[in-house]
């Protein structure tokens, strides 16, 4: 007999909650490159997770993820959606927020990825669409949405098969000229949910929040 069923894996990070190094609540994991500065990552009254850098002059990398422990099978994940929003962006700022398999401090180095970017130095608030399967990789794509202080939604959708992902924010699909394809993915490509906040240098401090995680994927046990 075999049991299929679709599994909704969330977190509203409704506790408290400092992220550390060591995988904690909800498996999360901080990854954080600062050298003398001391950027904060914590949950946040209300629920959610705020990743800030410091004002401190140097270049900072903070990852919120999974500790590379890849929990989900790319080809079972049905979609993922998140609520964000952002301060302190400038042209120095990096964020990127999805899926991906290992992290980098390099985002594009990720081997697998699918998630929604921003390039300070391109704009401090349009949003742009990104996937790899290590073989295709569509890479910076236009949405023409900008992403600042008020939430908003971020759907990273499956459900029309692993050559078509489709991105969309705020209820409205982004990006719909570009066929976003990850066929190249097999039944070992495991991914994480990924958010990353970066300056490469200066005395800014870009934060962002995140809340409302939801992964759906489908399931089949038994023989």
């Amino acid at each position: 007999m075999v049991v299929r069923e679709t599994v909704c894996w969330r977190d509203r990070f409704d506790r408290s909650q400092v992220f550390t190094t060591t995988a904690g609540a909800g498996g999360w994991a901080i990854a954080d490159t600062s050298s003398s500065g001391t950027p904060t990552y914590t949950t946040i009254d209300g629920g959610g997770a705020k990743l800030t850098c410091v004002s401190t002059s140097e270049a900072e990398i903070l990852t919120l993820y999974q500790k590379d422990v890849l929990p989900f099978p790319l080809l079972n994940i049905q979609r993922m959606s998140f609520l964000a929003k952002v301060a302190g962006i400038d042209n120095v700022t990096t964020l990127t927020m999805g899926l991906g398999s290992a992290r980098d401090d390099t985002d594009d180095s990720v081997t697998t990825n699918a998630w929604f970017r921003m390039e300070g130095s391109a704009s401090l608030t349009l949003v742009v669409v990104e996937t790899d399967d290590n073989t295709t990789d569509n890479n910076d794509v236009a949405t023409t949405k900008t992403l600042a202080s008020t939430w908003k939604k971020f759907v990273i959708d499956f459900t029309n098969g692993i050559a078509d992902v489709r991105f969309f924010i705020d209820g409205e699909r982004v990006a719909s000229g570009t066929t976003f394809s990850m066929s190249a993915a097999t039944s070992t490509t495991y991914v994480q949910p990924i958010f990353q906040i970066q300056k490469a240098s200066g005395t800014g401090v870009p934060s962002v929040t995140i809340r409302d995680i939801e992964i759906e994927y489908t399931t089949a046990l038994g023989a």
